[in-house]
């Protein structure tokens, strides 16, 4: 994953400020309307002159959804859905060592396809696969707590 697809992150707090305001506002334009445009303006322009843009409604959730996570000053990366990653670029993403991916990929449970020799797993398979994790581990813990509260052990 080059580091052209990371985003730099809202350096101070009124551009983080600058941030959520502009969330805010297409989130209600959103809820309030299905108007599919949005005008653009400078402080003193004119409305009826204006550039204006025209989006789907879903690119404009997917803006807000940036703009709250700039918001909170928190870095961003894109990456396309079909987007390759190695077996190492994986491993940093889903923040487990390399052999784990490795075993995970032999034992059927994360899927990748060969190039020459090297493994290369979908982001799209890669996020399918943190999901799966996720609920096994909300599962594990709920049957914990079902097992703790039977034995009365007060948690």
């Amino acid at each position: 994953m080059g580091h052209d697809n990371v985003l730099e992150s809202v350096s101070n707090a009124h551009e983080a400020e600058m941030a959520k305001v502009a969330q805010r506002c297409i989130m209600a334009a959103l809820d309030h309307s299905r108007a599919p445009k949005i005008i653009l303006m400078e402080e003193g322009d004119d409305a009826r002159q204006a550039p204006t843009i025209e989006l789907p409604p879903q690119a404009l959730r997917a803006i807000a959804d940036l703009l709250g996570l700039m918001g909170q000053q928190q870095p961003i990366m894109l990456i396309p859905q079909k987007h390759e990653l190695t077996t190492q670029e994986a491993a940093g993403f889903l923040n487990v060592s390399r052999p784990y991916v490795i075993k995970q990929i032999e034992e059927g449970s994360l899927k990748c396809r060969k190039v020459g020799r090297h493994r290369r797993v979908e982001f799209q398979e890669l996020m399918r696969f943190q999901k799966t994790q996720q609920q096994k581990s909300e599962d594990a813990l709920q049957r914990l707590t079902d097992l703790s509260q039977e034995l009365g052990l007060g948690y």
